[in-house]
């Protein structure tokens, strides 16, 4: 299922290669920044996590398996068995950001399943959080997309600890009819620093994100190992940017509102956004930036303490189900940006 998580790498991309990289299904993943020069950067810039809290949906009937994912992934058409065999959703809670998730989990917080991007599945087992799992029991395990199936970031020391579930772009998602026609033949980071949207312009809520494409603009290529001098720099970028958005989202539902109303004109954004507001009728695009397209995996993690094994597997099974896949998944059209 192709739907939205976090960034990860920078790609750099010609329009027409866009769609090979998706039929290749040769995605490669790298680790985020780390989260010292995340604290490190933001604290400086005036930016900060901002903890928001996570919000459960409890089960209509009685305490099912708890899931932590994100919004618009949690609603009853993506798990159809599983209401179908239990009668009711599961007990559901919104990612903010992962780092949020990571410190709420930290403090003895444990949800059955999580859906974090890939590059989660590392410091989250070595945070001791993470157990694996069996992928015998996983019924829709040989219908994964093998790009995905085979991603070896979602493995620790031969064991899974991943169920990758879908991919796609972190990018420019922008008005086409209320920007610079300039932007569309240059594609760009640069438009989320350009001082003429002041006010109407917005970013994700995540550190990885905003200290990344601030490092790509500045033509800085190791954007996950950047040292004390790049730091500054970034910082520098970081905080002019701050003073220009009209907002930080952290639900991209949030985000798509303000930019079909026109309140905004250009956003970090996911696939996702740009398949909803083109079926709105609006005048958008997603932009392959000349700096490099963000790529990820997402997917579903099990804590440490997760005990309902049997509803566990029923929720994963149910959300990778075929027929679910291809209702809902984004069509490779969705891909021609």
């Amino acid at each position: 299922m192709v739907g939205f998580a976090p960034p990860s790498k920078p790609v750099t991309l010609t329009r027409s290669r866009v769609r090979c990289q998706i039929k290749s299904e040769l995605i490669q993943i790298k680790p985020t920044v780390s989260r010292r020069d995340a604290l490190k950067t933001l604290a400086a810039v005036g930016v900060t996590y901002s903890m928001l809290p996570m919000i459960s949906n409890p089960a209509t009937a009685s305490e099912r398996v708890h899931y932590h994912t994100w919004a618009g992934y949690d609603v009853p058409e993506l798990m159809g068995d599983y209401v179908a065999k239990y009668g009711s959703m599961p007990t559901t809670s919104n990612i903010g950001n992962e780092e949020d998730s990571l410190a709420k989990m930290m403090t003895g917080w444990a949800p059955d399943l999580m859906h974090p991007g890939n590059y989660n599945v590392k410091r989250w087992h070595e945070a001791g959080l993470l157990q694996p799992f069996d992928t015998s029991k996983v019924k829709n395990w040989g219908d994964l997309f093998p790009g995905i199936q085979n991603e070896k970031s979602a493995k620790v020391n031969g064991d899974q600890y991943m169920i990758p579930s879908e991919f796609g772009n972190s990018s420019v998602v922008y008005r086409t009819d209320l920007v610079d026609p300039k932007y569309m033949e240059d594609n760009t980071w640069a438009i989320l620093y350009d001082e003429r949207y002041k006010g109407r312009i917005a970013f994700y809520d995540a550190s990885d994100s905003i200290i990344q494409i601030a490092a790509l603009v500045l033509g800085m290529d190791n954007i996950n190992s950047l040292d004390d001098k790049q730091l500054v720099e970034v910082k520098k970028l970081a905080t002019k940017q701050r003073d220009l958005l009209r907002f930080y989202w952290s639900s991209p539902t949030e985000m798509e509102q303000a930019m079909a109303s026109g309140e905004i004109v250009a956003a970090y954004g996911w696939n996702q956004s740009l398949v909803s507001l083109k079926k709105q009728g609006l005048a958008v695009d997603m932009m392959v930036p000349k700096e490099g397209i963000m790529t990820w995996i997402a997917g579903f993690t099990m804590h440490k303490d997760a005990t309902a094994y049997e509803e566990v597997y029923d929720l994963v099974d149910a959300w990778t189900a075929p027929e679910i896949d291809k209702k809902y998944s984004c069509k490779k059209s969705d891909f021609d940006f």
